[in-house]
């Protein structure tokens, strides 16, 4: 484990070998996140300064991978992590992108998919490529990245579950729904679900019969909706870089595309040996 010091310095080292492009993302990116943090502090916000410092932290992990284990993220991937942190954590969270536009969580949890897929893949694909004992085929590698990647966002579903359940938050974000289908109304104890539809408002009641809150609209489901939407567009994003890194791997000098996202060693071409190369020298 390198010293403080040490880290610092290899930071920064691995800093001034990045492109020009992503170094400017970085950059800019970062004095906005610490113009935000300024600015929580004054207004006494300390829970959204605490939440500036986490995504400092997270917008550095590119660097420290590529100082400390010698990997080195491609421009793309790159530029996209840190957006990704920045979008999610200040504008999504701070900015309250999420309540403002609709499609922006539905957005970040696709972006999430292909991100964690390429994450994934770039993983594989390193023991694919610098193992002699294993060639796996551009199937079974483009398999991997996608479970890796639905892993990745069934982990995330479950934190969100357990922080609200934990803290009274409302990360799963609750949605109106005008038809509810349960075995629970069913009053004979059956297995056969009664469907109510057409629900207009919900009135909750408080033990002692007084009237808490009326939902308008219909029925308020708890985070149900919200969960699997997520989970069904990181399938998407998960899907789409899954097949693309599969052709990369198939014919790496014909669909270059999901190289910019796959993740290799420092100090090596992004693009290794196609597996009709490997299969010929087996063969050989």
């Amino acid at each position: 484990m390198p010293q403080p010091g040490k880290l610092r310095r290899q930071v920064a080292g691995a800093y001034r070998q990045s492109k020009r492009s992503s170094v400017v993302v970085y950059v800019v990116l970062r004095v906005l996140v610490i113009l935000c943090m300024v600015r929580q502090f004054t207004v006494g916000s300390y829970h959204y300064v605490l939440l500036c410092a986490l995504s400092l932290l997270l917008m550095t992990i590119p660097l420290i991978l590529k100082s400390t284990l010698r990997i080195c993220m491609p421009n793309a991937l790159e530029i996209a992590v840190v957006g990704f942190v920045f979008a999610a954590e200040i504008l999504g969270e701070i900015g309250n992108f999420y309540g403002a536009l609709p499609f922006w969580d539905t957005m970040l949890h696709t972006m999430n998919g292909f991100l964690a897929a390429a994450v994934g893949f770039g993983l594989i694909d390193l023991m694919n490529t610098h193992s002699k004992r294993m060639q796996m085929s551009p199937f079974f590698v483009a398999l991997v990245a996608f479970c890796f990647s639905m892993t990745t966002g069934a982990v995330w579903e479950i934190i969100e579950y357990s922080i609200d359940r934990g803290f009274g938050t409302d990360m799963q974000k609750d949605s109106v729904v005008q038809q509810i289908s349960s075995i629970q109304l069913n009053p004979a104890g059956d297995n056969d679900p009664i469907v109510i539809d057409g629900v207009a408002y919900t009135v909750l009641y408080d033990e002692s019969g007084a009237a808490l809150w009326q939902v308008e609209g219909g029925y308020l489901d708890v985070g149900l909706n919200d969960t699997m939407e997520d989970l069904i567009v990181n399938f998407a994003g998960a899907a789409v870089f899954s097949v693309l890194g599969g052709l990369y791997v198939y014919r790496r000098d014909k669909y270059g595309f999901a190289g910019g996202f796959i993740i290799t060693r420092d100090g090596e071409p992004g693009a290794g040996p196609n597996i009709r190369d490997g299969e010929r020298s087996l063969q050989e």
